[in-house]
């Protein structure tokens, strides 16, 4: 029924991890690159170079498969963690209602697709417009949310991309430009009295580098304010020649999040997570709490009220010798990336202007 209702815009794509499961989806193909959009649920599904067919999107929460769930790059609107016990009481899941609705597309061309859902409980509504840069591994994302509520109201916005295996390995190291930022295990009321500057963070044992994972996943989730006007993140593993990353304004997301995951002792996730929270708490702690290191904890939508974030996504093939990336900027529609290793050539994303 889902096929035959979306079917003048869907091509309908093979689920990620499982064998010849069919949903609803839709595939924008640049020629260079493909991205795709997993509608039961909004998440980026799927995100490969042609000639390299390896997917750093492949992790999702357990569910049946004409269920909306939590999958690959989602989004966490109105909250980022759990509701209250009253929230829950009344039906709203952990991350919000944005992963767990179907999404409608309203159009879409060879290069571009623009979605919507509804949150029924939140009362917010969401648009979002993906396009591909035509001949390149570069996606702009644009979401606008309106507040469907006759009052305002405080919510949170996060973006969750979550890289897993084959992609994700021993090897895979996440860079970020980020800087001060605590363990989610801290004692309130002062978690940041556990700070430590990126990559560096504090489990309950000793100080972890989170640029990499092994077997340990502690300290599991960690968040960091970012001091630049941008923010970046990649994640690359040179083994197999891929970097992933992101690029988005402080304005919009001032925070960076790290989540890892372990089973069976080797890595099984990692969330490269920004947005507009850095607390993963309901909202009476973030209200009380109000603010870290100086960032809010919570955004405010007015009655009626809509608001647009961005970011831009990339992919870009690496020698296996890539020591990390030093520096992601932006100019027009091309990324330029820089090495840590000094001397080493830049490498472009996307098409000069």
């Amino acid at each position: 029924m889902l096929y035959t209702t979306f079917r003048s815009f869907l091509f309908v794509g093979l689920l990620a991890g499982t064998s010849q499961a069919e949903r609803p989806s839709v595939i924008l193909d640049s020629g260079t690159a493909h991205l795709t959009i997993d509608l039961l649920g909004g998440g980026i599904t799927g995100f490969e170079l042609k000639g390299l067919p390896l997917n750093p999107f492949t992790w999702e929460q357990k569910g049946a498969e004409d269920e909306a769930r939590p999958r690959g790059h989602f989004l966490c609107l109105d909250r980022w963690g759990a509701p209250s016990d009253a929230e829950k009481a009344n039906g709203m899941p952990f991350h919000g209602e944005a992963s767990k609705v179907l999404w409608k597309v309203l159009s879409k061309s060879e290069f571009e697709v623009t979605m919507s859902a509804e949150l029924p409980l939140a009362k917010l509504a969401i648009v979002r417009t993906a396009r591909i840069v035509p001949g390149s591994a570069l996606v702009e994302v644009s979401e606008t949310v309106t507040n469907r509520n006759p009052l305002g109201r405080i919510f949170n916005w996060v973006q969750h991309p979550s890289i897993a295996p084959p992609f994700l390995d021993e090897t895979t190291v996440v860079n970020a430009n980020a800087g001060e930022g605590f363990p989610q295990w801290a004692p309130m009321p002062e978690p940041e009295e556990m700070a430590e500057r990126w990559p560096m963070a504090r489990s309950e044992k000793k100080t972890v580098d989170v640029s990499q994972l092994t077997n340990d996943p502690n300290p599991n989730v960690v968040s960091y304010v970012v001091d630049a006007d941008m923010g970046w993140t990649t994640a690359t593993t040179a083994s197999k020649q891929l970097l992933v990353g992101y690029l988005w304004s402080t304005k919009d997301y001032p925070w960076f999040n790290v989540w890892r995951d372990v089973k069976d002792g080797k890595p099984a996730a990692r969330g490269l997570e920004f947005g507009t929270t850095g607390l993963h708490q309901p909202y009476p702690v973030l209200v009380k709490k109000g603010t870290i290191f100086t960032r809010p904890l919570y955004a405010y939508l007015d009655a009626g009220e809509s608001q647009t974030r961005s970011y831009t996504m990339f992919l870009a093939r690496v020698a296996n010798q890539y020591s990390g990336t030093a520096a992601v900027t932006r100019a027009g529609k091309r990324i330029t990336i820089r090495e840590k290793t000094l001397g080493r050539p830049m490498i472009y994303v996307g098409v000069a202007q």
